[in-house]
């Protein structure tokens, strides 16, 4: 693979419902493939969960213990879905990105994959880039755990992790299209400018403007070095 995060390079990721195993002590968590109707609801519910608590409290707020109660589930019941915590809210973190985007004005024209909204390349590659550090810095709290999770060594979330970052990925190559030169580095590159963007947000704690002007700056650059001449 090229340089750079391994979870941004073009590969096959494990669906949600992969066979992420994690090993804690004596006791062994496994993710099944195939989940039945009511499993899939509780799962959804564990993972609504999940969110809520980090709404309110961030990454500390959110322990097993409290998401089984507040799932009304089996403390036990959590660790049969998700092998810890940063597991659970990188869960979290995909279903948010999917709102996310669905809600904005990048949602895919039904069963056509192509871009709702018109205007170049660079155009729309800001207003997506926008439209997630917005909502992001509107959900401060939330994000704040999200990142804090997606950045664990924790091996339980490389899966869902390396899931979620292809399916970023792809939205951003959405937005430009495919014309660029060295597109899969672009969409790389890409990937780590948002990343870098919700670090700025949360942990570095630097205002929305700036951060919002720091990721129309990076894209433009990005893309008019990486657009035919």
């Amino acid at each position: 693979m090229r340089g750079g995060h391994p979870a941004y390079e073009k590969m096959e990721a494990n669906s949600a419902e992969g066979d992420p195993v994690a090993q804690d002590s004596s006791v062994q968590f496994t993710v099944t493939r195939s989940l039945s109707k009511e499993q899939a609801a509780r799962r959804v519910r564990l993972v609504e969960a999940a969110r809520a608590l980090a709404e309110e409290g961030g990454y500390p707020a959110v322990t097993m213990h409290d998401v089984a109660d507040r799932a009304d589930v089996a403390r036990a019941t959590v660790y049969r879905y998700f092998a810890s915590k940063d597991h659970l809210l990188t869960e979290v973190a995909t279903s948010w990105a999917r709102s996310v985007i669905a809600e904005s004005t990048f949602a895919l024209l039904p069963n056509e994959g192509v871009m709702a909204l018109d205007g170049t390349p660079i155009e729309r590659l800001t207003i997506l880039l926008e439209t997630i550090v917005e909502m992001a810095a509107a959900n401060l709290t939330l994000t704040s755990a999200i990142i804090q999770a997606l950045t664990s060594s924790d091996p339980s979330i490389e899966p869902p992790r390396a899931e979620l970052f292809l399916f970023i990925r792809s939205r951003l190559s959405d937005a430009v299209g495919d014309v660029l030169q060295a597109q899969e580095d672009v969409e790389i590159v890409l990937g780590h400018l948002l990343l870098s963007a919700l670090v700025s947000l949360t942990s570095l704690r630097r205002p929305t403007d700036e951060v919002l002007g720091m990721v129309r700056t990076a894209a433009r650059l990005i893309m008019s070095g990486a657009l035919p001449s």
